[in-house]
C-alpha cells in the first residue's frame, strides 16, 4: 500500500509543484530502510536508523555490481549495465516497468514537449548489443510513443546516415562515440534537429571533455548545440541538458556534489566533488544513491557532470566501496 500511495504522492506534490520534497524523501528512507536488507545493513555501519538520521546516507552506486538492491520481493525483470569487457554490471532490477516508461516520459516531456510530435532516430549499437539495456527500453517506448512516421533504431551504415536531413521535428539519440564516428566520416546538415548525447565511449574510444566532443559534433552536423541525457541503470529518472553542459535537475530528484574522500561532506556551489542522487522515483531499489561520477553545481543551481571519478584518487573514506 505505501507504494501506490508514495506513487500518487510523488505525482501530485512533487513532480509537479515541488512541495514536501524532504518529507517524502525522510519516508521513503523509513520505508527502504526497513525493507531493503542491503541499504539497512549498509546504514547500520553508521550507526543511522529512522529514528536518529540526521542526513540520508548515500549508498555507493558499486552495491549495484555485487548485491541484489530491492525492497521486500525480489522482482524478475532488471536493467543491467552494458560495462566493458574489464568491469563487472550493475543490476538493477525493477518492480513495475510502466512505472519506469510513465517517469521517463514525464521528465523528457517537460522538457522538450510532447514526445509524440517528434521524430526520433536512435544510434545506440553498442547498447542494442545489452537486452537488458534501460536506455534501450526507454528509447524504444519513446519510438513507439511518436506519431512521426520513420521513427525507428538506426545502425552505422553511412549510405543509410548520411540520407538523414535535418527537420525541426527530429531528435537523434546517440552514444558519444558513434556520433563522433558518424562526425569523422561525413558531413551531415542536421540543422534545425535536435542530437541528444547519451554519454560514453564504452572503451570505443579515448574518452574526451564533453565540451570539446560537442565542439566536434556542432561543427560537423551544423547545429547551434548539443544536448545531453544523464541517466544510468540503477536510476529511474533522467536529466537533460540543452547545451553547453548544464544539466536541468527535474522535481523528482535532488543532486548534491560530495566531497571525494568524505561522501557525508557537502561541497560548496563551483566547487568539484562526487555527485550523489536523491531519486524518489526509485522506490523498489535505492533511491539514495552516491554515483562514481564527478561534478559541480554553480550558484545558478545548475549541473555540470564533469566525468568519472579515478578510484585511484581516493586516500580517505573507502567506505563507500564496503563489500556488503
Amino acid at each position: 500500500m505505501f507504494r501506490e500511495e508514495f506513487i500518487k504522492d510523488l505525482k501530485d506534490h512533487v513532480i509537479h509543484d515541488s512541495k514536501d520534497f524532504e518529507q517524502m524523501a525522510l519516508e521513503l528512507f523509513r520505508y527502504q530502510f526497513q525493507t531493503n536488507m542491503v541499504y539497512q545493513k549498509y546504514c547500520k555501519i553508521f550507526s543511522i536508523n529512522p529514528s536518529t538520521v540526521h542526513q540520508i546516507p548515500l549508498l555507493p552506486i558499486s552495491a549495484f555490481k555485487t548485491n541484489k538492491i530491492v525492497c521486500n520481493e525480489a522482482h524478475s525483470f532488471y536493467f543491467q549495465s552494458s560495462g566493458t569487457t574489464s568491469s563487472a554490471t550493475s543490476k538493477h532490477y525493477v518492480n513495475d516497468l510502466n512505472w519506469y516508461k510513465w517517469i521517463a516520459k514525464h521528465l523528457f516531456e517537460r522538457q522538450y514537449g510532447k514526445i509524440n510530435s517528434y521524430q526520433i532516430l536512435a544510434l545506440l549499437p553498442s547498447y542494442l548489443e545489452n537486452t537488458h539495456s534501460s536506455l534501450i527500453y526507454m528509447i524504444d517506448y519513446f519510438i513507439s510513443s511518436s506519431a512521426v512516421t520513420g521513427s525507428a533504431f538506426i545502425d552505422f551504415d553511412l549510405n543509410k546516415l548520411n540520407q538523414i536531413k535535418g527537420a525541426q521535428n527530429l531528435i537523434v539519440f546517440g552514444v558519444s562515440y558513434a556520433l563522433l564516428d558518424w562526425a569523422e566520416k561525413a558531413q551531415v546538415d542536421l540543422s534545425g534537429s535536435i542530437i541528444m548525447e547519451t554519454g560514453g565511449m564504452k572503451g570505443r574510444r579515448k574518452e574526451m571533455q564533453r565540451l570539446e566532443l560537442h565542439q566536434i559534433l556542432k561543427q560537423h552536423f551544423n547545429v547551434e548545440c548539443i544536448h545531453s541525457e544523464y541517466g544510468m541503470t540503477e536510476l529511474m529518472s533522467q536529466m537533460y541538458s540543452k547545451g553547453e553542459g548544464y544539466f536541468s535537475i527535474p522535481n523528482s530528484m535532488r543532486v548534491s556534489i560530495r566531497e571525494i574522500n568524505d561522501p557525508f561532506q557537502e561541497v560548496p556551489p563551483g566547487k568539484t566533488g562526487m555527485i550523489g542522487i536523491i531519486d524518489l522515483a526509485n522506490i523498489d531499489s535505492c533511491g539514495f544513491i552516491l554515483t562514481e561520477d564527478l561534478g559541480r553545481i554553480d550558484t545558478e543551481g545548475r549541473l555540470q557532470v564533469l566525468g568519472r571519478l579515478d578510484h585511484s584518487d581516493i586516500r580517505g573514506c573507502n567506505l563507500m566501496y564496503t563489500e556488503l
